[in-house]
């Protein structure tokens, strides 16, 4: 069971009702061709994850992100997002993102939105701990951040990181002539690339993913490894739970 031209559909639907009266009437048509469908293809992530990056773990009840919208301190109170998405995350970090996400890790997402679908993978927005480690890392091994986003065959597939939240001036307590001025004035390590409709509701999008991801694996890692969470070169279980054995 995949994603097909129902579960765009309901996406567009959703964009034109969205309300909690309608999503409900239609809530078997989201369970059918949104949840049901994310929560295989997480699981088959899973076991992909295990043969070239094993530390990186899918969750079906965790990695799907919710459909609700958080309205809490929103303008806008419409109540439903109109796109799934969902996030693989290093199994000895907590699952959250973005900038209260201080247990959080580098890892890969899927985005599936009407026109408008994309794979990424990096830490967007990391918090204050995190950002002051990725900086002093890149302070110490320069070379090794440059030969990750600067790989040609990266490049070419999925341009440069996102320099959308970048500083204007340096990061304090760094000169404007550091060697690695260019990268201490980001705030946000992510590299992405669209998929087209097309792509999303294929039979192969497993397949597509998972050779994205591990391709992608390289800056993953670099940024896991700086804020502190090492590669798995196998995973164990023990007890019933994962375990990365580094």
């Amino acid at each position: 069971m995949g994603f097909g031209t129902p579960s765009l559909q309901f996406l567009r639907s959703l964009k034109k009702h969205n309300n909690r009266d309608w999503f409900e009437a239609h809530r078997t048509d989201y369970e059918t061709h949104l949840r049901g469908p994310m929560r295989a293809l997480i699981a088959d992530l899973d076991t992909r994850f295990a043969h070239f990056a094993p530390e990186i773990i899918g969750d079906p009840r965790r990695s799907m992100f919710r459909i609700h919208r958080d309205i809490r301190f929103a303008k806008d109170k419409v109540p439903y997002k109109t796109n799934v998405g969902s996030w693989f995350f290093h199994a000895e970090a907590q699952r959250s993102v973005g900038r209260d996400a201080e247990g959080g890790s580098a890892g890969f997402y899927f985005h599936l939105e009407p026109g408008a679908s994309f794979v990424a993978a990096g830490l967007w927005m990391p918090p204050p701990g995190q950002l002051v480690r990725l900086r002093e890392e890149m302070n110490h091994n320069l070379k090794s951040f440059e030969r990750v986003v600067t790989d040609a065959a990266t490049v070419r597939r999925f341009g440069s990181l996102d320099a959308t939240e970048n500083l204007k001036r340096m990061p304090r307590g760094y000169p404007e002539d550091h060697p690695a001025a260019r990268w201490l004035r980001y705030r946000s390590f992510t590299l992405s690339r669209p998929l087209t409709d097309a792509q999303v509701t294929s039979p192969r999008l497993a397949a597509t993913l998972a050779a994205d991801f591990e391709r992608l694996t390289p800056l993953v890692r670099w940024l896991n490894l700086a804020v502190g969470l090492g590669p798995a070169t196998s995973r164990a279980v023990s007890r019933g739970k994962f375990s990365a054995k580094h």
